[in-house]
Formats: C-alpha cells, sequence, structure tokens
C-alpha cells in the first residue's frame, strides 16, 4: 500500500502578528467605534497569533507598502492580473521551499520523482505552477503531472487520494504532492461579513508530501478515503473570481451546519473503513477556524486536547487553506502519534472529505 514517507512546509518571510493585522484592517475599513470593537473582539477571539504573507504590507505604515497603493481608499485597487503576476512570482519559490524540507528527510533526491501533483485554489495560469515546479527542480519533461485547482481546503487530501492510486497501481512510482495558497493576495477592502471573516482568518504557506508505492519503504500507510458533500451549505462556503481577485463566501453558518453533519457523516466514513470508533487513535481536523474546531470535537465527543495539533497550527500560521491539514498532521507524526488516525477537511460545497492512515506501521 502507498505509503507517505515525509512531510515538508514552508512560509514565508513576512511574519505578521494578529494585532498588526487588525491594525491594517481598521485603517482599511474605517469603521466607526461600534464597529471597530466588534473587530477587534473578533480577533481577539480568533485563536490566531500569527500569519505569514508574501506581502510585506500588513505590517507596515502606507509608506512602506509594496502591494497596495497608500493613496486614500487603496486606489487603484491590485486587479486580478497584479495578484495573479505576484502569484507567478512567489508561488514557485515557496513551494521548493517546502520540497526542500520535505527531501531533505529522506534518501529519494528529486531525480527520483516519477509524478508531480500540484495543489492551489488562490492563483492559476496555463502554463502553471506544476510546469515552475517542474523546471526549477530540473525534472525530466516526461514527468507526470497533474493539477488540482480551485478545491479550496480540503484538495490536499483529494491530492493524496490520487497519488494513493497511481502508488497502487504501480509500486515503482514516488509522488510529490505540493499544496500552495497566497490566501493574501485577495484581500477585498469592502467591509462585508465574509470579506472580514476572510482578512481574518487566512494566511499563505506551501507543504509538500512525498508518497511511494514502494513496500520497502518506512512511512505512515494510507489505508482509504471518503467524501460526501452537503449541497444545502453550497452559499455558505465558495471561493469565485472577480476583476478585484477571487471573493470568498464563508457563513456564520458553516460551523453550525459542519456540527450538524459530521457525527452522521464520521459514522458513514468508518463504517467504509471497516473500523469503529474506538479504533480510531487520532484525529487530524483541518483548523479552518476555533469555532470549526470546536464544533467537531463537541459533535463527535471528543477530549479537548484530541485536536491540540490543529489549534497549534491555526495559532501559529491562521488558515493557509489546503496545506495547513498537512501542516497538522507533520506536527501529529512528529510527536510520534501511532496507529489510526482520522483525516478531515471541509471545502466549498460545503465538501467534507476523509481519509484513514495508519502511522507507525513499517
Amino acid at each position: 500500500m502507498a505509503k507517505i514517507i515525509s512531510i515538508g512546509t514552508a512560509v514565508p518571510q513576512h511574519r505578521h502578528p494578529q494585532a498588526d493585522i487588525l491594525k491594517f484592517m481598521q485603517r482599511i475599513y474605517a469603521l466607526d467605534a461600534s464597529e471597530e470593537r466588534k473587530l477587534r473582539f473578533l480577533y481577539g477571539q480568533s485563536g490566531i497569533e500569527a500569519r505569514y504573507s508574501i506581502l510585506p504590507d500588513y505590517g507596515r505604515q502606507p509608506g512602506g507598502w509594496e502591494f497596495y497603493s497608500p493613496e486614500e481608499a487603496l486606489e487603484p485597487f491590485p486587479s486580478l492580473e497584479l495578484r495573479m503576476k505576484w502569484y507567478q512570482k512567489y508561488a514557485p519559490e515557496l513551494s521548493i521551499a517546502a520540497i526542500e524540507n520535505c527531501l531533505s528527510q529522506t534518501d529519494i533526491e528529486s531525480s527520483g520523482i516519477t509524478h508531480l501533483i500540484t495543489v492551489s485554489c488562490t492563483g492559476m495560469s496555463a502554463p502553471g505552477l506544476d510546469l515552475q515546479i517542474a523546471e526549477l527542480l530540473e525534472l525530466p519533461s516526461w514527468i507526470n503531472r497533474t493539477s488540482i485547482n480551485f478545491m479550496g481546503c480540503y484538495a490536499a487530501l483529494q491530492g493524496l487520494r490520487q497519488a494513493n492510486l497511481i502508488c497502487n497501481a504501480d509500486s515503482t512510482a514516488n509522488v510529490l504532492l505540493v499544496c500552495t495558497e497566497l490566501c493574501t493576495l485577495h484581500f477585498q477592502k469592502l467591509p462585508t461579513p465574509d470579506n472580514i471573516s476572510s482578512a481574518l482568518l487566512f494566511g499563505d504557506g506551501a507543504a509538500a508530501v512525498l508518497i511511494s508505492g514502494a513496500t520497502n519503504m518506512k512511512g505512515t500507510t494510507i489505508r482509504d478515503f471518503y467524501s460526501e458533500y452537503i449541497p444545502k451549505g453550497k452559499r455558505d462556503m465558495s471561493w469565485e473570481l472577480s476583476s478585484t481577485g477571487f471573493l470568498m463566501t464563508l457563513s456564520g453558518y458553516v460551523p453550525d451546519l459542519i456540527s450538524t453533519d459530521i457525527a452522521p457523516f464520521m459514522h458513514r466514513a468508518l463504517d467504509k473503513y471497516g473500523i469503529s470508533r474506538d479504533d480510531v487513535n487520532a484525529w487530524c481536523i483541518h483548523p479552518g477556524g476555533k469555532r470549526i474546531l470546536q464544533s467537531v470535537s463537541k459533535s463527535l465527543g471528543l477530549p479537548n486536547e484530541s485536536l491540540d495539533a490543529g489549534y497549534q497550527v491555526l495559532q501559529s500560521y491562521g488558515n493557509m487553506s489546503s496545506p495547513t491539514i498537512l501542516f497538522v498532521l507533520k506536527e501529529m507524526l512528529a510527536k510520534g502519534v501511532n496507529g489510526n488516525i482520522i483525516g478531515t477537511a471541509f471545502g466549498p460545497g460545503i465538501t467534507i472529505e476523509s481519509c484513514l492512515l495508519e502511522a507507525g506501521v513499517s
């Protein structure tokens, strides 16, 4: 069976404390005193200490901004073309940093990679990130490439699913999965509830995973996958293109929807996996936000400490979309988690994607 051999992560150089981002938002939104207090409360309750961005602007005064115009109301506001230009410049180098961190933990070099899967929902072009990475790594022109785009926070598990299929079909395959998101490129200046939620939660980051079909490799075994979508929530979480960047809809009802549906979903997932709740040793839950982690914990009746890795990643990085659950999994494996791991992530649809992994088995 396919195994996760190593996980590498990377973040941009600009670390912005949540308090600094709040000051930026207060300046741009120009709220009245009452709304400012509400915004300050939301940031204080976010469970996020800092986030990373390719943009230095969120921690600087207007005179030092490099991406946004220092003029009143940020005009001219960055166009989609400008945002994609920055994505094409910074996404490849952040991806390579995560890949180097991943491969440094193994004896497999880039020349041993047979398949490349790239995942992103914050930038798109053709030729795209997959070819940029292939060229930077000097991979052969015949390398097998797959791109998973615009699936949101659960896309890393879709990438693992594809890698698992490849490795199970070819035991000589070494699949490199790379998830890279530059969420902070898509800040929107109108203080709508959706825009405020997005600006509160999201950060930039990348994660790379090496998956192998070789039977003699040590790693975390990929056992199975199960997913569903909740049609009643499709208007509560969405991600759409506009002339001024990507627009997110992130309703405050999302944690409630997940709270209602996660328990029956998990019952069906465990049934497919052929295991019981008692067989689960660890829970790797995508930290889409503090309320989502709380909803999952309460609905599944999990001990508070069972989601510590998710809370820690949220605190240190915010929600980075697709790489985030891989940051959580890396943290858990580094702490020596063994046995059955249930991984679960959420995204537009609303989609719930899960996987069954087994750690500590050669």
